[in-house]
């Protein structure tokens, strides 16, 4: 492959692609800090496995495609509601998960 041929031209970068993409980058760096910082441990919550802290972002992340994907399918309101959805999914998994 030549690197002198590389482009991000068929990626259509918006700003809300951007934010996205550097929130996630973000959260990857944080919770690497945390894990030098305070290791995590597996625990059991509601979910039928134990997880760690890794384990619960992975499957809030996973979560939150899945709700946003079924509100494009079945709602044409706005995906800002969507988005709460899925904050909340998130905030209960990483807690209680």
């Amino acid at each position: 492959m030549n690197f002198s041929d590389f482009s991000l031209e068929w990626m259509a970068w918006t700003q809300p692609v951007a934010i996205f993409f550097a929130s996630i980058a973000i959260m990857l760096v944080v919770f690497g800090i945390l894990q030098v910082v305070y290791p995590t441990h597996e625990r059991r919550g509601f979910l039928p496995v134990p997880t760690t802290r890794g384990d619960r972002l992975f499957m809030s992340l996973l979560g939150a495609a899945y709700i946003h994907l079924i509100w494009l399918a079945f709602s044409d309101a706005s995906l800002l509601i969507a988005s709460g959805i899925a904050a909340v999914y998130a905030a209960v998994m990483m807690r209680w998960g």
